[in-house]
């Protein structure tokens, strides 16, 4: 209970005022002419002046509140090297036990740091001022943090906390901890298809005197350089950037003699491959109505550069012109198909017949091109069933499909095969899920027998109409139809013609998303899904590896057809691998270098500044054997330290709340007429002897 003394004047403050001064002057005439009763007649004028201030005796019933200690667990990852987690618990225990002996005094424990994932890094700070959101700062007795030292979120002024009390930090780790990390100087975004790319690294020691060490350089998996580097020096390394996508390059050290950990001995870099230009060379064997079909889709491609040659003269115009005489462009035959075949990605023959335009060595040439990595597209028409068909040529040897010599001119509506409903090219195409396909129809279907490859597309009888196949490092399609422009037309509502030529052209190009065999590692979140794409009917089981190197084993589920998936939440930061007996897939969860792991040796440093502007201590809890002391805990009234060798202090508030107020005012009623009464009586009776 606190008392107290409150004014309300009954007049406005400048008369109370004025009146004050008058009485003042009054006392001093008296005081200095000697009048009789000066005294008495100052005291009277004394108690009226007080009277028009009006005081009020108060009284508050206050209960006082408790003090509030927050203590900060670190949770990171970096925490669960060593013995560190065993070393949180322990002192986590001690400083539970301890501050409850304090009388008046309230414990907040709080865990932060698990999610440092996302935001790449360890911020305890974050975590102590949401819990002090709800706390008035004069009721903050201090701040433990119980961490190996490293938070990325320390803040520049003790005055940002909105609290003036110590903060202190218990230090988890030994004093002699060495470790080894790979450290990136300069690491590129993205590189060109076919071209290399350099990558800046250094190896760094702590606790250990600096030497030689061993690097290892793996691309996808695959390794691509050993060598050995010094120790704190900078260097550099060329990686080649064989595909499109991403190009997962890893750097790893070896690691040291009782090395705290080897998760930072190896740095990522994901570069993403971008191809220059895709030249694309279309030769169409005569004018027909589809002939732009092909030509509009690559030119609407900015990454596409076409060179397109169209054969004017029609096969039965035999007037003995010589064929450079009746082209507008002279056709570099020699230059494309000798000289700079290899400079393309793609070669289309669209409705072409043998005409005299391309000697027949030209076409073994092609047909080489195709086994040593190129890529054939046929688009076939009446001339692929002629007499001067390209199965008539050396392309023969990469052609997928025989032709019968016959063309089937009635309408009918081209469908998925079961190859075709699960290989990535035709996979879903709109519409193909209903039967018959929602999709126009087509009036002819060049009568071919497959011979190899596969058919992912049917015509009636389930004739083959679009055929893939591999041959050596190269690709050959045969589509064995030139209607797909009625699609493009919109004829009877069309059909998906933009999404398979699409899809076509670049599985020809080997885009890494349309491979009928593929292991993919997706991240969204804090999710990791294996992706299985497969032409057969089940997948084995997928090992999974985690970047701590611990491995588990998943069965996957088939969603879509060819398609099976399964999804686990990704615990740990860092480079996870996924691998089955043919394939493997890498991908990395959060930052490509986590902060959590540049730096992972214990230290006092980090928050040694800004615990020492609160008054607070940055101590460790182990020595060298790992033998851990928990400094006592004192409490603290006022001071400006709050820290010894042995100890750290709270400071204990005096806060309370104000349960009720009484009012007592001391000239209202009988009371205050009284004392003005009786003090005018003792006036005149001084004045009267």
């Amino acid at each position: 209970m606190n008392l107290g003394v409150s004014f309300a004047p009954l007049v406005p403050d400048y008369l109370v005022w004025s009146a004050l001064a008058v009485a003042v002057v009054l006392t001093i005439l008296l005081l200095v002419s000697r009048s009789r009763g000066a005294f008495m007649r100052a005291a009277a004028m004394a108690l009226f002046v007080l009277a028009l201030a009006n005081p009020s005796f108060t009284r508050e019933d206050r209960d006082p509140l408790s003090s509030v200690a927050i203590v900060v667990v670190d949770k990171s990852a970096s925490q669960e090297f060593g013995e560190r987690t065993q070393q949180t618990e322990a002192v986590r225990a001690a400083l539970s036990e301890r501050l409850g002996r304090i009388p008046n005094l309230e414990v907040r424990f709080v865990e932060a740091g698990e999610s440092s994932g996302e935001t790449d890094g360890t911020r305890l700070f974050t975590a102590l001022t949401a819990a002090t959101n709800d706390v008035p700062h004069d009721r903050v007795a201090g701040a433990v943090f119980i961490t190996d030292g490293r938070v990325h979120d320390v803040p520049t002024d003790a005055a940002t906390l909105g609290f003036s009390a110590p903060v202190h930090a218990l230090i988890t780790g030994r004093p002699n901890e060495r470790d080894r990390r790979v450290v990136l100087v300069t690491t590129p975004r993205f590189g060109i298809v076919g071209q290399s790319q350099t990558v800046a690294y250094r190896v760094d020691d702590q606790g250990v005197p600096a030497g030689n060490t061993q690097i290892t350089v793996r691309r996808d998996g695959e390794t691509i350089d050993k060598r050995n580097v010094r120790v704190g020096q900078e260097n550099r390394i060329n990686v080649p950037i064989p595909h499109a996508g991403p190009n997962i390059v890893e750097i790893e050290a070896a690691p040291l003699d009782d090395e705290l950990t080897t998760v930072n001995n190896r740095a990522v870099v994901s570069i993403e491959g971008v191809r220059d230009k895709l030249r694309v060379l279309l030769v169409s064997g005569e004018p027909h109505a589809g002939e732009r079909a092909w030509r509009n889709l690559l030119k609407s491609d900015a990454a596409v550069d076409l060179v397109h040659f169209t054969i004017l003269r029609p096969p039965e115009k035999q007037d003995g012109t010589p064929i450079h005489e009746l082209s507008l462009i002279a056709f570099p035959t020699r230059e494309l198909f000798q000289q700079k075949i290899h400079e393309f990605q793609l070669i289309i023959f669209d409705r072409y017949a043998r005409q005299g335009v391309l000697p027949i060595l030209y076409f073994d040439n092609i047909a080489r091109y195709v086994r040593g990595g190129g890529a054939v597209l046929i688009a076939a028409g009446p001339d692929y069933a002629s007499q001067t068909s390209l199965w008539r040529t050396p392309l023969e040897s990469v052609l997928p499909a025989e032709p019968s010599g016959r063309t089937s001119d009635m309408p009918y509506r081209a469908k998925l095969s079961k190859l075709g409903e699960r290989h990535p090219v035709t996979r879903g195409l709109e519409g193909s899920q209903s039967d018959p396909p929602q999709w126009s129809r087509w009036f002819r279907l060049v009568d071919a027998r497959a011979n190899k490859g596969m058919t992912v597309m049917e015509g009636p009888d389930s004739k083959p109409l679009l055929q893939l196949s591999r041959e050596g490092e190269g690709r050959i399609a045969l589509l064995l139809s030139d209607h797909i422009w009625l699609w493009a037309r919109g004829y009877e509502g069309g059909g998906p013609h933009s999404d398979l030529m699409r899809r076509l052209s670049h599985w020809l190009m080997k885009q890494p998303d349309l491979e009928e065999e593929a292991l993919r590692l997706m991240v969204r979140g804090r999710d990791l899904t294996v992706q299985r794409q497969t032409m057969a009917e089940s997948v084995e089981e997928i090992t999974l590896t985690a970047p701590s190197g611990k491995t588990r084993t998943l069965a996957l589920t088939e969603g879509d057809p060819g398609v099976f998936r399964a999804t686990i939440e990704a615990n740990e930061l860092g480079l996870w691998r996924a691998n089955d007996s043919k394939l493997t897939a890498l991908a990395n969860v959060g930052p490509a270098n986590p902060r959590e792991f540049t730096e992972v040796t214990s230290t006092t440093q980090v928050m040694r500044t800004f615990t020492d502007a609160t008054g607070g201590a940055s101590m460790r809890i182990a020595d060298a054997s790992g033998t851990v002391n928990v400094p006592r805990i004192v409490s603290v009234r006022s001071s400006d330290t709050y820290r010894g060798d042995d100890w750290i202090g709270l400071r204990m508030r005096e806060a309370s709340v104000v349960r009720g107020i009484g009012v007592l005012p001391i000239f209202a009623g009988a009371i205050g007429l009284m004392l003005l009464i009786g003090a005018l009586a003792l006036t005149w009776a001084r004045e009267g002897r």
